[in-house]
């Protein structure tokens, strides 16, 4: 069974999230419980399993002095690195922050007139089909470690690798973060096999990602974010392009 852990200072909100995660998993037979509904961070973290996989609901904005809801997803994903993180919030726009403390966040729940409860129970539905999907055909992963978190990037989430400017650093970018780690891309290289294309020397991207390629200016483009393509890598990509006819 997996555990669902709910962290929010506002007692409405929270009984309306609980309500709607609790009704949902009882109409589709998940076999999932909500574990912990807490209004402190420490509440909920005192709820967590030891190598559990869980599914967190986390508010932002949380009134607690040592906790907010980034600094509470960093100890989570310390915990459970395999754990599905949803965050509750008053802004729609929080991309940048998750991106700034290397969190993959599943989904943004927004606060507004409208309750909350329905678009809960909605992502919780796309949290089973995923998970669902996961078991029937388990997901290849890349594993690494950024200080004391292990991660664990689903090789589908990845665009690419790049070079990092710290010596014996490589920053992993998904869609959504960049993740530091210490490595080389010539490991890298032979690691990801056939399904990563060398563009540049300081790039190291996933052959499926690219979506537009700049000959005349030695540039690609990988998940909207803008790679360096040297020689050797047109080469490559060319090699790449004759082996996949």
């Amino acid at each position: 069974m997996i555990g669902i852990y709910l962290c929010d200072d506002e007692d409405a909100v929270r009984h309306q999230i609980q309500t709607a995660l609790e009704w949902k998993i009882f109409v589709s037979d998940y076999d999932m419980e909500v574990v912990c509904s807490a209004a402190k961070a420490q509440g909920l973290l005192d709820a967590v399993e030891n190598g559990g996989q869980g599914i967190y609901f986390l508010d932002v904005d949380l009134k607690d002095e040592e906790w907010d809801g980034f600094r509470l997803g960093q100890e989570l994903r310390r915990r459970d690195p395999r754990g599905t993180l949803v965050y509750i919030t008053s802004y729609e726009d929080l991309a940048w922050r998750t991106f700034r403390y290397h969190l993959e966040a599943f989904d943004y729940i927004v606060k507004g007139p409208e309750p909350v409860g329905p678009s809960a129970a909605q992502c919780l539905e796309e949290i089973h089909a995923r998970l669902l999907s996961e078991r029937q055909a388990p997901t290849e992963t890349f594993t690494l470690r950024t200080g004391d978190i292990v991660r664990h990037v689903p090789l589908r989430d990845i665009l690419f690798f790049e070079t990092a400017p710290a010596p014996h650093h490589v920053f992993l970018h998904t869609s959504g973060s960049r993740m530091d780690f210490l490595g080389s891309l010539n490991e890298l290289e032979v690691q990801m096999g056939d399904r990563f294309v060398r563009t540049h020397r300081a790039y190291l991207v996933a052959a499926d990602k690219i979506e537009a390629v700049d000959l005349k200016h030695n540039k690609l483009w990988v998940g909207g974010q803008e790679c360096l393509l040297s020689r050797a890598g047109k080469a490559e990509l060319r090699k790449k392009r004759g082996g996949d006819q």
